[in-house]
């Protein structure tokens, strides 16, 4: 691959926990108003039944993360809303199993990339140095992308 990639980040679909959305479905959610990307904008998604669907090729740019596609992959796991509409990580064992096994290859290829989840490009409005829960522009993907890097045994950087 020509890109060089510094950056993975993680996306949830936004959608309520339960519901199956596919590879198709995001592509024409992202293709339509008021995204008008050219096509789905992950390179990766993970259904509820662990299915694990390649999206953009990874050697395009990502449309996924404002500023920050240049040199990352977006990488998205099916759902984020719990069943009272709020925020949740709503990610399935299934959901689970896939991603760390995704996460270990993504590791491997590009040891160097920093995790980070997508409310982590929030702006630090207050210029502490750090995204508070209090700055994030939303909630998705709904888990803390470097406590559970550690977690599985990848260093988030």
């Amino acid at each position: 691959m020509k890109r060089k990639i510094n950056l993975i980040v993680l996306h949830c679909t936004a959608t309520v926990e339960g519901r199956r959305f596919d590879v198709d479905d995001i592509g024409r959610m992202h293709s339509r108003p008021p995204f008008n990307f050219a096509g789905i904008g992950y390179h990766m998604l993970f259904g509820i039944d662990g299915e694990d669907w390649e999206g953009r090729p990874f050697e395009r740019v990502g449309a996924h993360a404002k500023g920050h596609n240049e040199h990352s992959l977006g990488l998205c796991y099916v759902g984020g809303i719990g069943l009272n509409g709020k925020p949740k990580d709503t990610r399935t064992a299934a959901q689970l199993v896939a991603m760390e096994r995704r996460a270990h290859e993504f590791a491997a290829m590009f040891p160097n990339a920093q995790w980070r989840g997508h409310r982590d490009l929030s702006p630090d409005v207050n210029h502490d140095g750090k995204i508070t829960p209090n700055e994030w522009l939303k909630s998705c993907p709904c888990f803390d992308v470097a406590e559970w890097c550690r977690s599985i045994g990848i260093d988030p950087r």
